[in-house]
């Protein structure tokens, strides 16, 4: 049985969504996949979601893409990396022990889908239940994006979508987080 996601208990990581990531994703994917990541974003910061924010090797890679970083809370958690998992790091691994130790639900978005985000959610699924949003990871290839779903589904990860997260936190209708979020979704 797959537990409710709660505000309470989950916490968003968002993986390497960089310039020049971006910039060499699929044109039709990038502007979606960000587009979706910034309403996870806004659920999360409307219901009290921590946000986990990595960059790989922003030297090469870039910063985070502008139109991402605009919306990110002063709180969220930033950090950089040269490991491909985000969540074998030491700055995560501080973060498992101090702030974020009572969240054992993740929502992983990010780039790309079958190298940053597979080995973060193998990393991720010893501990604490994953949801992976398949419409919030992006690769280079529709190949390689579907071979990383495959594997972290065999995982144990939860393959999800953003709506399918939204609303799950949102559990009614109704209520001012609800009608905000749901005019963002269409």
């Amino acid at each position: 049985m797959i537990d409710r996601l709660s505000p309470t208990r989950a916490a968003l990581l968002v993986i390497d969504i960089q310039e020049r990531l971006t910039a060499v994703m699929p044109e039709e994917v990038a502007p979606q996949v960000v587009r979706n990541v910034k309403l996870l974003v806004d659920a999360a910061n409307r219901l009290g979601l921590p946000i986990v924010v990595s960059q790989q090797y922003p030297k090469g890679l870039g910063p985070t893409v502008a139109e991402l970083e605009a919306v990110l809370p002063v709180s969220a958690h930033r950090y950089e990396k040269l490991e491909f998992s985000a969540a074998c790091t030491s700055s995560f691994a501080e973060l498992r022990k101090g702030a974020l130790a009572t969240r054992d639900q993740w929502i992983v978005t990010g780039m790309e889908t079958h190298v940053c985000v597979y080995q973060s959610v193998r990393d991720l699924v010893r501990e604490s239940t994953v949801h992976v949003v398949a419409d919030g990871v992006c690769s280079r290839t529709k190949q390689n994006w579907r071979a990383g779903l495959d594997l972290m589904d065999r995982l144990g990860a939860i393959k999800t979508t953003t709506e399918v997260c939204v609303f799950d936190l949102l559990e009614r209708a109704g209520t001012d987080h609800f009608k905000a979020l749901s005019k963002a979704i269409k």
